[in-house]
């Protein structure tokens, strides 16, 4: 724990049959860099899948978007609910942009959701 903050308050979907439980719930919102598609998972943790595609570019740009993806996401961690499972599927036009404009598009998809509570 450094100043206070936690690593990672979350847990992360692995295996291929827990994304599609999400996807399958059919629950989504999207916006220009994002997709974010919410299940409810019936525990008191809240877990992230991310997935970047092939299309977005090569393995370094997939790596470092991922990273910014569950950096958004832990840092956010305090203002969004347990009892959910969230993926977040990145858009090409992701890989322009840095780590703000990447949290701020995690946030707009959590507002869309009525998912995201202010401190």
């Amino acid at each position: 724990m450094v100043n206070g903050m936690k690593y990672k308050d979350f847990e992360t979907l692995r295996s291929n049959q827990e994304f599609k439980k999400v996807y399958n719930n059919k629950k989504s919102f999207a916006n220009k860099n994002l997709i974010m598609y919410i299940s409810e998972n019936g525990t008191d943790t809240k877990r992230l899948g991310v997935s970047v595609s092939k299309k977005v570019g090569n393995s370094i740009v997939r790596h470092r978007l991922a990273r910014l993806i569950r950096e958004a996401f832990r840092l956010s961690t305090d203002c969004i609910p347990d009892g959910y499972d969230y993926v977040v599927v990145a858009r090409a036009s992701l890989k322009d942009k840095g780590f703000f404009e990447t949290k701020e598009s995690m946030i707009h998809l959590l507002k869309l959701h009525k998912l995201y509570k202010q401190n």
